[in-house]
């Protein structure tokens, strides 16, 4: 079976929400506003304030468990907030003359608008679930209880939500081991564990979690008086019954992939069009004039959710069959003369700016490996795995830590997972900007063990 998910996230949800609530917002302004003047500062505005107070109320904070009235809420919640903000406009602009009346009716006309769009896609989406069967997620769960019972039904009468529960594993009859069930979960493509903490030990569970992270699955508890040894814990509902999740990952968020994902394609644009542009022919005649063979180097690698794409680099070594099997090391006599000046300055790298605006890779992630070392590393080091839940880098917080390059020992891939772990679950477009200035830097001043 692959390791690779199939449809795990229904990620252009939320995108396309912000499309069609913006459309509404900028569209009934310019009916009820603009009919005879330039709407562009208040579309500017509204686009700005309705994306801030949107991450502030957690307006597109919703999953395939919320319900409705929750739904409601966070409706009523946005468009209050948003009422203060378009009074502020009218106050500020009263040039405009846009008087109380005038954006009551607005306000009433967009929470209309806004309120039977969000729930057309909500509603659409379970019957979509129940008569295609789509957008679904196959469960199973580690413990037989009245809790997981009550989940179990939950699972089993709610398929609107779009889970399919596959198994319960009673634990304490003891009839089967772990890795017996873990073969099982791999042989039925299973997508999420839920756990009840009371059915099983501490040992159990981290045994579990070390199963999900090394497999991709998503691992959920059913919370008790027991303790969970995790940074950071995401509480949830479904229904009534409390979830929590092992491990957050901001990138999971529909906003931040927006964020991240326009801010690859500016940069990458920008690299390609002022960097590569220039630089790229003069690099190749370099690397012909040294050399036969061709001016990129193309390798399969692991991506996002273990897939695998081609990476593109300059060629910096004479060609040779060995390329797809063994990384570089210090004094390698395949690497060439101009070979070894674009490796000491990362040049070689700069190709992979393509990989990101096709979408393949992000400016900043877990450097991605050649596919026999990841087999070879996701067998032998601890959640290496987890590395494949976001979209692989040009650069990392790894790699301006002291772990590029050349793995010699363990240690160095041990190095490398901890920090590209913490990277997931701690990112921001702050600590991206970081590693991309520490990155230069290196670039400038040369790395030991850029060779």
């Amino acid at each position: 079976m692959s390791l690779f998910k199939q449809g795990r996230y229904s990620g252009y949800l939320r995108p396309i929400s912000y499309l069609i609530d913006l459309s509404i917002v900028n569209g009934l302004a310019i009916l009820y506003f603009f009919q005879n003047t330039d709407p562009i500062i208040f579309i500017v505005f509204a686009l700005v304030s309705w994306v801030t107070l949107s991450v502030y109320s957690k307006f597109y904070d919703v999953y395939r468990y919320t319900r409705e009235v929750k739904i409601f809420s966070l409706i009523l919640t946005q468009m209050v907030l948003f009422t203060l903000i378009v009074f502020a406009f009218s106050g500020y602009y009263h040039d405009l003359n846009i008087y109380p009346i005038t954006i009551f009716k607005y306000i009433f006309a967009v929470f209309l608008g806004i309120t039977f769009f969000k729930f057309a896609i909500y509603y659409l989406l379970q019957k979509y679930r129940v008569s295609f069967g789509g957008n679904f997620r196959r469960t199973v769960i580690f413990g037989a209880n009245k809790k997981t019972q009550a989940l179990e039904t939950f699972f089993n009468k709610n398929p609107e939500y779009g889970y399919v529960h596959v198994n319960t594993f009673s634990i304490k009859e003891k009839k089967e081991t772990l890795e017996d069930y873990f073969a099982y979960i791999k042989k039925e493509d299973i997508d999420e564990i839920y756990c009840s903490i009371s059915e099983l030990s501490n040992q159990q569970i981290s045994d579990i979690a070390n199963f999900a992270d090394n497999n991709l699955k998503i691992l959920k508890f059913l919370p008790d008086n027991k303790e969970i040894y995790s940074k950071k814990l995401k509480y949830e509902y479904y229904d009534y019954i409390p979830i929590l999740s092992l491990r957050n990952i901001p990138l999971e968020e529909s906003f931040n992939m927006v964020i991240k994902r326009t801010f690859d394609i500016i940069f990458s644009s920008l690299v390609i069009i002022f960097i590569l542009s220039w630089l790229t022919p003069i690099i190749a005649i370099l690397i012909k004039l040294e050399s036969r063979g061709p001016v990129f180097f193309k390798q399969s690698r692991n991506g996002f959710n273990y897939k695998e794409f081609d990476c593109y680099k300059f060629r910096s070594m004479t060609p040779n069959k060995d390329a797809h099997l063994y990384q570089a090391t210090r004094g390698d006599q395949r690497i060439t003369k101009i070979g070894k000046f674009i490796r000491k300055t990362s040049i070689d790298e700069l190709p992979q700016f393509f990989n990101v605006l096709f979408g393949d890779m992000s400016v900043v992630g877990p450097r991605p490996h050649m596919v026999s070392h990841t087999n070879m590393y996701a067998k032998k080091i601890d959640k290496f795995m987890v590395r494949h839940f976001v979209k692989p880098g040009i650069t990392g917080l790894a790699q301006i830590s002291g772990f590029r390059g050349e793995i010699e020992t363990d240690k160095d891939i041990i190095g490398r997972v901890k920090y590209d772990i913490f990277y997931i679950e701690n990112w921001s477009i702050l600590l991206d900007l970081k590693i991309i200035t520490q990155t230069f830097l290196n670039a400038v001043k040369g790395e030991d063990k850029a060779y």
